[in-house]
């Protein structure tokens, strides 16, 4: 796992260490230290701590104006033990609103398990990206973590299957895999 480094090809668009709205802003990484680990595998050092200790996300873009965030994963997603969904919305989801984002695109092609806790927090941030006209949308999570989500019953607070199931993301901008991933989002909550 720590050869697996957050998509770095829009960095020359977007770094969230540089940018002041974010919730990651002045943190500096090591190429060297490897610092966190899911249980015993270390990752790579860009990846960005949120409060879990076996989930890891890396804000790829922001863009403020269109109000959309892509936000890639690595790790286990718990939130049976680890509350992960909590740390998410408080520390990074809601600064991030704060700043106009209601429309939050999740790239899960690294998180490896799912377990499920209380889907409080899961329904407050859907009511509060829908009452901003937002949404939140899941892009390649593996077939085994959209079952656990759909068998937690969460999946009706996130939009995902479909063509969000194998969506080719790393040969599309951001801002045209915005558009592609709203205009699904707009026939389906439309």
């Amino acid at each position: 796992m720590h050869a697996i480094e957050p998509f770095f090809n829009w960095r020359h668009l977007y770094t969230a260490e540089e940018d002041e709205r974010s919730p990651f802003h002045g943190m500096e990484h090591s190429e060297f230290e490897f610092n966190h680990a899911v249980y015993d595998h270390v990752i790579h050092p860009q990846w960005e701590a949120f409060g879990s200790s076996t989930l890891y996300l890396k804000v790829l873009f922001a863009d403020y104006e269109e109000g959309y965030s892509i936000i890639e994963f690595i790790g286990e997603w718990n939130d049976l033990l680890h509350n992960d969904i909590m740390y998410l919305k408080r520390d990074v989801v809601e600064p991030m609103m704060a700043e106009g984002i209601s429309k939050f695109i999740l790239i899960g092609e690294n998180v490896l398990n799912f377990h499920p806790g209380e889907e409080d927090y899961y329904a407050e941030w859907f009511d509060e990206v829908m009452d901003a006209g937002g949404w939140i949308a899941l892009v390649n999570f593996l077939p085994h973590v959209r079952e656990d989500l759909q068998a937690a019953n969460v999946d009706q607070y996130l939009m995902f299957g479909g063509k969000l199931d194998a969506m080719p993301w790393r040969t599309l901008g951001p801002g045209t895999l915005f558009s592609r991933i709203d205009a699904l989002a707009t026939k389906r909550l439309g």
